[in-house]
């Protein structure tokens, strides 16, 4: 057996909320629920009380290959674990009507890691969760932003499915913080499907990866009897 198949699935997640409430909540929820359901491994990062600093297109990773020419908690804790997970959940709050400035930040520095190999993130799995105050206040195009950028990195995108998930958790806290999304019941259950498609698809890839690696045989494959 490959060593990717005995491992437990590895997930990290990412609160981009400055708040320590309702992201942080579901963001951990998500990761309790992959490890008591699904055996996961998991990392827990959030950005509250960190130092992000902007993406300044400088191109010192493209030139040096070296990482991010900014040390900051982006560089110390959040690159290693974006390559060692198998799969990343993204957690976001709504602002405007789309993610965090936070959480922007996170993706736009992925640029420093993909310049030491483009195709790090390749086949990594990839869902996304939003929650707001208004029931309708730009949880479906925060989420879509993510699931862009895990296209642009070509990570593999999840949703839940038809039928209360889509494009993946969408959660109205009512302003109540983690307590009006955990009373949020279709949030959840939006949470509990897109999750199992993310553990799904990552058992699938890495089902795949350990097939293509198996040597062939070298046995010629009999001709059949006439």
């Amino acid at each position: 057996m490959q060593e990717t198949e005995a491992r437990p699935i590895r997930i990290l997640g990412i609160s981009g909320s400055p708040r320590n409430m309702a992201t942080d909540f579901l963001v951990r929820e998500a990761l309790k629920i992959a490890e008591e359901k699904y055996g996961a491994e998991t990392y827990y990062f959030s950005v509250r009380g960190k130092k992000l600093n902007f993406c300044i297109h400088c191109d010192f990773c493209i030139r040096t290959k070296e990482g991010c020419v900014h040390k900051d908690d982006i560089s110390a804790e959040l690159y290693d674990k974006m390559i060692w997970a198998d799969a990343w959940i993204i957690g976001t709050p709504v602002y405007q009507g789309t993610l965090s400035a936070q959480t922007k930040t996170i993706m736009d520095r992925c640029r420093a890691v993909l310049a030491q190999n483009p195709k790090i993130f390749l086949n990594k799995v990839g869902m996304g969760i939003a929650d707001g105050g208004d029931r309708m206040g730009g949880q479906e195009p925060a989420i879509q932003t993510i699931l862009n950028f895990y296209v642009i990195n070509e990570m593999i995108p999840v949703g839940g499915g038809s039928f209360g998930a889509n494009l993946g958790g969408t959660f109205w806290s009512k302003d109540k913080g983690a307590e009006g999304v955990s009373e949020d019941s279709e949030g959840m259950r939006s949470l509990r499907k897109t999750l199992k498609k993310l553990i799904q698809t990552t058992q699938l890839v890495r089902r795949a990866s350990s097939e293509e690696s198996e040597p062939l045989s070298s046995e010629m494959p009999q001709k059949a009897a006439k």
